[in-house]
């Protein structure tokens, strides 16, 4: 699941039974049809009932609406993204947000920047965090084959903002100096191309094994098998990876931009996106020591704990409330 619809499932997965979901059918839920049903068919389908629009998106007419904020990557970072994909959202976002009832924001750094960039007033958001437990079933027999003995873990869409060739480029300075029975696996698979540009991923080192697209349960063994989880991304509205990451007791190394620092506080290693050499030491060191890793496993476990899926649901149920 991406991050956005995650975070859906688990705030739905606690509201009340009598909540009216509204969603296009599968083959028009995807692209500008998939938008066009959003501003056209589902504003006369709500009979004036609120509408609470989870996902960066929503119907622009309607003002008895509260949508929830994401991130606006695609204004401070339209060059990663397809062009006819910015020139919608950048369209959308500031006349939804003006129009809605009002805001949640999953961050500070996303409420910062709604502030910022909008001009939205601070008593229309309301920041609440997304949660961190991820109750997947342990596999007894995890079959996956991979090609090392042990491993580091990356997780994410294969996108600019991921930052996967500052990864591999780490990795292949740092090569000659790790253990030969330690490599890279990287999950996910390539970002859709009518939203994104090219992730930018030419040179893939030696002990590098990408795995494409691979299901929650896996995503669960790899995780809890992973000497530490590294997520180098650029920018984050939240980050919900290294917070799975340390939920399941895996040490964290994470960039230091955007809502990282907020999620991960002192908890994981976090890096300068802009030093390369930053990032080939703090790879090196989280290898080469054992004890470091386990502190850290240990810090994240406790920082996992100010962040709760029902305790997000009822915060969230609560904002609803307000304007029902």
């Amino acid at each position: 699941m991406t991050g956005t619809q995650r975070y859906t499932q688990k705030i739905l997965a606690s509201f009340p039974d009598e909540v009216i979901r509204l969603a296009p059918s599968t083959g028009i839920s995807r692209g500008m049809i998939g938008h066009l049903w959003e501003q056209v068919i589902l504003p006369v389908k709500l009979k004036n009932n609120l509408l609470w629009s989870p996902s960066n998106s929503g119907p622009m007419l309607v003002g008895k609406q509260v949508v929830t904020i994401h991130d606006l990557v695609t204004v401070d970072h339209p060059e990663w993204f397809n062009k006819k994909f910015t020139t919608w959202y950048n369209y959308m976002l500031p006349v939804l947000c003006k129009k809605a009832a009002h805001i949640i924001a999953i961050s500070d750094f996303t409420r910062q920047r709604l502030i910022e960039l909008y001009r939205v007033p601070e008593n229309k958001i309301s920041m609440i965090y997304n949660g961190a437990d991820l109750p997947l079933p342990v596999l007894s027999n995890f079959d996956m084959q991979l090609p090392f003995k042990r491993y580091v873990l990356s997780l994410g869409s294969l996108e600019p903002r991921k930052n996967i060739p500052l990864l591999l480029n780490a990795w292949n300075a740092v090569l000659p100096k790790l253990p030969e029975d330690v490599g890279l696996i990287v999950v996910g698979a390539r970002g859709n191309t009518k939203i994104f540009k090219d992730a930018g991923i030419t040179n893939i080192p030696d002990r590098v094994h990408f795995t494409g697209h691979v299901t929650d349960e896996y995503i669960t063994q790899l995780y809890k098998n992973a000497m530490f989880f590294v997520y180098l991304s650029a920018y984050e509205g939240f980050g919900l990876p290294p917070l799975e990451a340390m939920a399941l007791g895996t040490p964290v190394l994470v960039g230091n931009k955007t809502a990282m620092p907020e999620v991960v506080g002192d908890a994981g290693l976090l890096v300068d996106t802009n030093s390369p050499a930053e990032c080939e030491n703090a790879l090196l060191r989280l290898v080469g020591d054992e004890n470091l890793r386990t502190d850290l496993a240990a810090k994240g476990t406790e920082q996992c704990k100010k962040f709760d899926w029902n305790k997000t649901s009822l915060q969230t149920w609560d904002v609803l409330q307000r304007f029902i």
